[in-house]
């Protein structure tokens, strides 16, 4: 295949490539306050915030960061579900100089520590449910203070800790804003799972997020109008994808970002008919959920014109209902977190392929190659691994060079995706190099079940797939052999897995077996079980 040949689907109102302004996510924030200052910025049930008081706000969660002593370059985490603190933080964070270090709120407390320790991070910003989860690890962290967010009962603090709107009234607005090189400096540790079963923080820089809000931009400028968009915000926030593609997106567009703190059909069908959202960025289960519901349209879901979807797989029958039920399209794209994260699309403006996850945003370089070396891209139509170049991708793993010598070489992002390319350069994603599975748009890496299930005392041998599910996408499945003269039940594991992971990461299936199928080795057939698994589901 002819290298580029799929700009030429591009039209001449397009960009192939384009000028990534040298500005901070900050200063985007306040050219839209100046632009936009009556705007809706937030719309949270009751309550809406404008541009204006966005960046007010945001400017003075920086002050009253550096009033605290937090310096450029130090981390600072949040692990919130999706309300206005938490834009007002990460922004505050990054007019500081400080680096956000994402948190997913369902984290149970051995994944907490973990990221709190790898990122050095010296405060929190967390929701006062999850307070004492904190707490419970704080000792053996780097934290020093945490500023809490209620969202009803206000918890009790420990002295050196303080609420949202206390802290807030510490900064005036006027933060001392440190000079900035957005190439280089970090603004966010995305933390991504990783086959070894330890999380890495993909370190994106303000130029790689601020690239990949522009690259959308333009590859969807004929849909938006710039100040009239509204986004449904429910996809969360502290996955790349979320962060980007709702809320960045939002602020370089002055949309009004409709946020809900979790995925709750009724209470999104009526968000939908009060709000009308316009963009509804999620992933195939949210739009599942509402293809299914057998009174939909009489909620206004015709308000919503684009929906881009991404995480995981988008099943074409699901597709095609969706949209004649909606009149909206689905865009179905890809990217990963270690792009900030989207690299390709399917179009508005020229034909979309489905099953294929489309073409590259502009400023993007992919190519297929060859599996064994990595080194010899492939013809059109032949499987190999995606490999993807751009203004987007990662300045490396935080504190793991040789593993961000493995997945960048000469610039190039080696995904560790399977996948083939037409001749008009629309990709399709085949299968995982990495064992990744992804239920419900979030990733679970078998290492990280497997680890947690070695640990019952009755278990010898385990190991985690993902089987098809045609609503999550996948769902997890352990397939377990037990210690000679131990019995355990399903239930028993299932209990044992809630208690040291998060929820979406459980297995939904569990099998008890005398053996697994092995290597010559003794290294276990992953890969047979999980086809053997597909097979029975087939029938």
């Amino acid at each position: 295949m002819k290298e580029k040949v799929w700009l030429s689907v591009y039209p001449e109102s397009i960009s192939k490539e384009i000028e990534i302004p040298d500005k901070t996510l900050p200063q985007i924030l306040q050219e839209t306050a100046q632009q936009f200052p009556h705007n809706n910025a937030i719309t949270f049930y009751s309550s809406k915030m404008n541009y204006q008081e966005l960046n007010h706000a945001a400017l003075s969660f920086a002050e009253a960061l550096q009033t605290q002593g937090i310096k450029k370059g130090d981390r600072i985490a949040i692990m919130l579900p999706n309300c206005p603190q938490y834009v007002i933080a990460y922004y505050g964070i990054l007019s500081s100089g400080a680096i956000v270090t994402q948190v997913n709120p369902m984290s149970v407390s051995r994944e907490l520590e973990y990221i709190l320790n790898d990122s050095g991070a010296e405060m929190i910003v967390v929701l006062d449910d999850l307070y004492q989860r904190v707490k419970e690890v704080q000792p053996r962290t780097a934290i020093k203070k945490a500023v809490t967010v209620s969202l009803g009962a206000p918890a009790k603090l420990a002295e050196e800790d303080i609420t949202f709107e206390a802290f807030l009234k510490k900064g005036s607005g006027q933060p001392d804003v440190p000079e900035i090189d957005t190439e280089h400096d970090i603004a966010v540790l995305q933390y991504t799972g990783g086959t070894t079963g330890l999380s890495k923080g993909a370190m994106l820089t303000h130029r790689n997020i601020l690239a990949n809000v522009i690259q959308s931009y333009e590859f969807f400028k004929q849909e938006i109008e710039l100040g009239k968009e509204r986004f449904l915000t429910v996809i969360p926030l502290f996955h790349v994808f979320g962060m980007s593609s709702a809320m960045n997106f939002a602020v370089y567009t002055a949309g009004d970002s409709i946020m809900l703190p979790r995925f709750q059909l009724e209470e999104v069908l009526h968000t939908i008919k009060q709000e009308q959202p316009t963009i509804f960025p999620g992933v195939p289960t949210m739009y599942v959920a509402i293809n299914s519901h057998p009174n939909a349209e009489e909620f206004g879901i015709n308000s919503i014109r684009v929906c881009n979807s991404g995480s995981a797989p988008m099943p074409l029958e699901l597709l095609r209902e969706y949209e004649k039920k909606t009149g909206s399209k689905i865009l179905e794209g890809y990217g990963l977190s270690e792009a900030s994260p989207v690299t390709h699309c399917n179009p508005m403006f020229a034909r979309r392929k489905p099953g294929s996850v489309g073409i590259g945003v502009p400023s993007t370089q992919y190519k297929i190659v060859d599996l064994a070396a990595g080194t010899d891209e492939v013809e059109a139509g032949e499987l190999g691994e995606l490999i993807v170049k751009g203004p987007q991708i990662m300045k490396g793993y935080w504190n793991m060079p040789q593993e961000t010598a493995a997945a960048l070489k000469d610039g190039w992002l080696y995904t560790g995706d399977i996948a083939k390319m037409d001749e008009e350069g629309y990709l399709y994603i085949v299968d995982r190099k990495k064992d990744l599975i992804i239920a419900s748009g979030y990733n679970i890496y078998p290492r990280d079940v497997e680890e947690v299930i070695y640990e019952h005392p009755s278990v010898k041998e385990a190991v985690v797939i993902g089987i098809p599910d045609k609503y999550r996408g996948e769902s997890v499945k352990a397939i377990i052999v037990l210690k000679d003269g131990k019995t355990v039940s399903e239930d028993e594991i299932s209990h044992f897995c809630r208690e040291n992971l998060a929820a979406y990461k459980v297995p939904h299936f569990i099998e008890f077996r005398k053996e697994l199928p092995k290597t010559n080795v003794g290294k276990i057939l992953r890969r047979a079980l999980r086809e053997e698994a597909q097979s029975q589901i087939s029938r």
